[in-house]
């Protein structure tokens, strides 16, 4: 194999192999040795066929395996002899090739960029740290109170409000040529008005509505409704409502600890205690995060891969443009906010490099076990459809290893403030869940301070695949299709 370097600028590289004609023959001929033990032909017993003959059936075929081969080959020892990372999949061309000919073909790529990693040792990292305060705890408990205290029927004359749960006979029809399609019909269906469970404008029409009372619905659904034959079309529902139902009184007591499958009030205190302090963790831990990759990112200047920028580009502007189109937002993106995107896309892919390089150094990896850890943790969020979770995950490697990416940076994360000096700044849950708010509505503007969000940073790794998400995610209530 001879390798020649035609092109060194920047990130880029492209290099030149020579595969001689020999090398391939060689390769071409153990292949069909292999191909002989096993083949038959008549007058030959397995493993006795000519070579010649062997050639003459088998040659062509057996040439693009031993090709493909050759280059596979060739390609990663060219690269590991030059100690070259590629950024993304070299692009392979074959520029020569004949029988009895040398193979030559380029080797083009984007390698990852050479940054020397700034000492951990005396970073100052301050994290807030907040414990639930009474009010919290009060708002939570009948918060809970009210989830779970039901309903019961409004006696008076007044009509429907926001809050109000109806129960309601509804047949519904298509506009243009007056037919029911599936799902256009339901009867004593619990509807609460402001939940936006049916499209837009539904529950906005049966507000004020009295129990008894025949009320015609005029709807248009969604472009990007999910029944693709119902998608921008216009319908009309009758809707008889069968009865208001208002929420219940509801108290905090030990009945609804017993509800709850607690022994009493004071366990319910002390369960709800110790989820708003878990919550509040995760936000402390949030906010140091950003710290530490605000710090890594300013402390790291090098450039990064054109290849990896622009797919990390490519994926935030689908994400932006489809969460408008979901909301009915215009999707398309001015300039200014393109160039911004471009600078968050350009920072994330900058941390994904140093939190890679950082991993790579020290040795930090994501075992098995870990994996199964967050199969597990991933299906505990869908209760009932732990199976379901599961088998999507077994059935799909690259799924599977989405997971590996953000248990990685976390580790690494880790790594990092173990090294860095850590200081605690005590305040309130409210001051903590205030500031994070603040955060989060600014990540909600394409500004340029959005380029250094915690969020969209969450997995942060450039590399990882961009994995479809669980059946189990995707299903929705029959209620929603409904209408």
């Amino acid at each position: 194999m001879e390798v020649k370097e035609l092109k060194s600028k920047g990130l880029s590289r492209e290099l030149e192999v020579t595969i001689p004609a020999n090398d391939i023959d060689r390769r071409v001929d153990a292949r069909l040795l292999e191909v002989g033990k096993t083949v038959k032909m008549p007058g030959f017993r397995a493993g006795k066929v000519p070579m010649t003959m062997l050639k003459q059936r088998y040659g062509k075929a057996v040439m693009g395996e031993v090709l493909e081969a050759a280059v596979n080959e060739t390609s990663t020892k060219a690269l590991e002899e030059r100690n070259l990372r590629p950024a993304a999949q070299p692009k392979i061309e074959v520029k020569e090739f004949d029988d009895g000919k040398d193979l030559i073909y380029t080797l083009s790529l984007e390698i990852l960029p050479e940054f020397k990693i700034a000492d951990f040792k005396g970073v100052k990292l301050e994290k807030p740290v907040a414990k639930p305060d009474e009010k919290s705890l009060k708002e939570s408990l009948e918060r809970i109170a009210a989830n779970n205290g039901g309903t019961q029927e409004v006696t008076t004359k007044r009509g429907a409000k926001n809050g109000d749960t109806l129960v309601i006979d509804f047949h519904g029809r298509t506009a243009d040529d007056n037919k029911e399609h599936p799902g256009m019909h339901s009867h004593a269906h619990n509807l609460e008005l402001g939940s936006n469970q049916f499209i837009p404008g539904f529950e906005d029409q049966l507000v004020g509505a009295k129990s008894g009372e025949k009320v015609e619905v005029k709807v248009k659904f969604p472009e990007n409704y999910g029944a693709k034959e119902l998608a921008g079309r216009e319908a009309i529902f009758d809707v008889d409502v069968q009865q208001i139902r208002e929420p219940a009184e509801s108290k905090v007591d030990d009945e609804l600890a017993k509800s709850l499958g607690l022994e009493d009030l004071a366990a319910l205190k002390k369960a709800v205690e110790e989820q708003l302090q878990k919550e509040l963790d995760q936000h402390s831990r949030m906010n140091l995060k950003k710290s530490l990759l605000d710090h890594l990112d300013e402390t790291h200047k090098f450039e990064v891969p054109p290849t990896m920028l622009e797919m990390e580009f490519e994926n935030i502007i689908q994400q932006v443009e489809h969460e408008r189109q979901r909301t009915g937002e215009e999707a398309a993106l001015s300039d200014a906010e393109k160039e911004e995107f471009r600078e968050i896309s350009e920072r994330r892919v900058r941390l994904g490099l140093i939190l890679s390089e950082i991993g790579r150094q020290n040795n930090i990896t994501v075992a098995d076990a870990d994996l199964q850890r967050a199969v597990i943790t991933e299906a505990q969020r869908y209760p009932g459809q732990e199976k379901q979770v599961f088998d999507f995950y077994s059935k799909n490697r690259q799924a599977l290893e989405s997971l590996r990416a953000p248990l990685f940076e976390e580790k690494v994360v880790d790594y990092i403030l173990e090294l860095a000096e850590v200081s605690e700044k005590k305040m309130t849950a409210e001051e903590l869940i205030a500031a994070l708010e603040e955060e989060a509505d600014a990540e909600a503007k394409p500004k340029k301070k959005a380029a250094k969000s915690t969020k969209k940073e969450e997995g942060a790794e450039a590399q990882k695949a961009d994995a479809p998400k669980p059946e189990a995610k995707k299903k929705a209530p029959a209620k929603k299709k409904a209408s």
